[in-house]
């Protein structure tokens, strides 16, 4: 009986997360003025919101920025991480606990604390509309941090083995370490491309033209000035939406796995 009430109990509160999703779904296949309006007939379903957005609105262009930042974001923060988890988990050099202190404790400061110099950085280097600007401040210590826990990990024999075969440091990097270190890559790359997909106020900030926009942005030009069509806006928040949970259900596996072991060993 208890396992049952727990079951029930479970179920419950999986329909209550699932049930936002399936409004905003059911919604964005209705033509809705008003955001008070819940119900629908089945005849009222219609694919308009969807075709609307492909056809009258630059969502191609947001999405397209959009995977740009977060293809480009996602690589260098696995490369630039693994590096320097590497180097602060497996290597001897002054300082080294003093700098990773230091650069946790970066982690520790809101990230609107640093907008404002950030913008004049890119303002006068003349960087802003550019794809730099947008990939560049989502590269944090958090990566060198969750790689570092998990590389800590490895085995020295192995790698003490290959210094005695002969091999450098770079093909030790590449076919020793970061073999071994998927599932945290893994968990890294699910981090970082939600973290750049859902970005909003620094592409806000760092974007004034309508051509760079990330597809966040791109949810604001569906909002009318006096009049929105809900529909509209919910079949936009659901295509934004889909690949960040599509990526997560393909490498939900790995994901799992690299935070449990990064997390609770170090």
């Amino acid at each position: 009986m208890k396992s049952l009430f727990l079951h029930l109990f479970l179920l419950a509160i999986a329909l209550t997360m699932i049930l936002p999703f399936a409004y905003m779904v059911s919604t964005s296949l209705l033509i809705r003025y008003s955001e008070s309006s819940i119900g629908f007939e089945w005849q009222e379903l219609t694919f308009e919101n969807y075709r609307l957005i492909l056809r009258s609105y630059n969502f191609l262009r947001y999405f397209g920025n959009s995977s740009v930042v977060v293809t480009v974001t996602c690589i260098l923060n696995a490369l630039v991480s693994s590096m320097a988890g590497y180097g602060f988990a497996k290597k001897s050099f002054p300082l080294r606990n003093v700098i990773f202190f230091i650069l946790l404790i970066t982690l520790m400061i809101p990230s609107q604390v640093i907008m404002v110099p950030l913008y004049l950085m890119m303002s006068r280097a003349r960087l802003l509309n550019t794809y730099f600007a947008l990939v560049m401040p989502l590269i944090t210590p958090f990566g060198t941090f969750l790689m570092r826990q998990f590389i800590q990990e490895l085995p020295d024999e192995l790698i003490q083995a290959a210094v005695i075969d002969g091999a450098r440091e770079s093909a030790i990097f590449a076919r020793i370490v970061l073999p071994m270190s998927r599932s945290a890559l893994v968990a890294l790359t699910i981090f970082t491309f939600i973290t750049a997909w859902n970005s909003f106020l620094w592409p806000l900030i760092a974007t004034t033209s309508d051509s760079m926009r990330t597809i966040i942005l791109g949810l604001s030009v569906l909002k009318g000035n006096y009049s929105t069509n809900y529909g509209l806006v919910m079949a936009g928040a659901a295509l934004t939406f889909l690949p960040p949970f599509i990526v997560y259900l393909l490498l939900q596996k790995r994901f799992v796995e690299g935070v449990t072991l990064s997390g609770i060993k170090g």
